[in-house]
């Protein structure tokens, strides 16, 4: 009997133990999965910021003329794109930095702003892409000549501001898959009534 008492007392004493050291490794999970979703939010901040700098730095001036990324919309607007990409991804980091509790109203911030990041970053590229393949190629069929042939480094140039924008659409999609599962995980699965027919999707904190 003695030696029973013994063994359910270790038992016990052991239990916090294994408690608390289960807590502890969820802990460092989430502190691991944040870390890593603030360093995949600072990546697209140097990306953006390096297209920007190519782009504004695109232009050139030769006997037939000069040509600058001012001089196209859609260049003009793949700078400015670029320019609201850095400030909120830089934003986004410091606020995923941050070891707050996750909210639904916090999940669904970031839900929508990663979906709209992505995709006009997209448009911004897909329209830019166009306008540089036109310099490239010209188009017969309205007679317009090609550019690049007269202005290579403007082009060079363009396209390199262009390929990283794509790249930064990369991670603003893994972003907004991770903002997306982080949601919609806080969300069970609906609930379906007998004889009702109505399915309640609820939601747990």
């Amino acid at each position: 009997m003695m030696g029973e008492k013994r063994e359910n007392g270790s038992a016990t004493a052991s239990s916090p133990m294994e408690l608390g050291s289960g807590d502890g490794d969820e802990g460092g999970n989430k502190s691991s999965m944040r870390t890593a979703e603030t360093l995949l939010r600072l990546v697209p901040v140097a990306l953006c910021t390096l297209s920007l700098v190519v782009m504004l730095k695109s232009s050139q001036t030769n006997d037939f003329g000069s040509l600058s990324y001012s001089d196209l919309g859609a260049f003009k607007y793949l700078v400015h794109v670029n320019g609201i990409c850095a400030g909120y991804s830089l934003l986004s980091a410091v606020f995923t930095a941050m070891p707050r509790p996750s909210t639904m109203s916090r999940a669904w911030t970031f839900f929508l702003l990663d979906q709209v990041l992505t995709y006009i970053i997209l448009a911004a590229g897909a329209v830019s892409s166009e306008v540089v393949y036109l310099a490239y190629n010209g188009d017969d069929a309205v007679t317009w000549s090609d550019a690049c042939g007269t202005f290579g480094s403007f082009c060079r140039k363009t396209t390199a501001a262009i390929s990283v924008t794509f790249v930064t659409v990369l991670f603003y999609v893994v972003l907004s898959l991770i903002s997306s599962y982080k949601l919609f995980s806080k969300y069970d699965a609906p609930i379906f009534i007998n004889g009702k027919g109505i399915e309640i999707a609820a939601f747990h904190t």
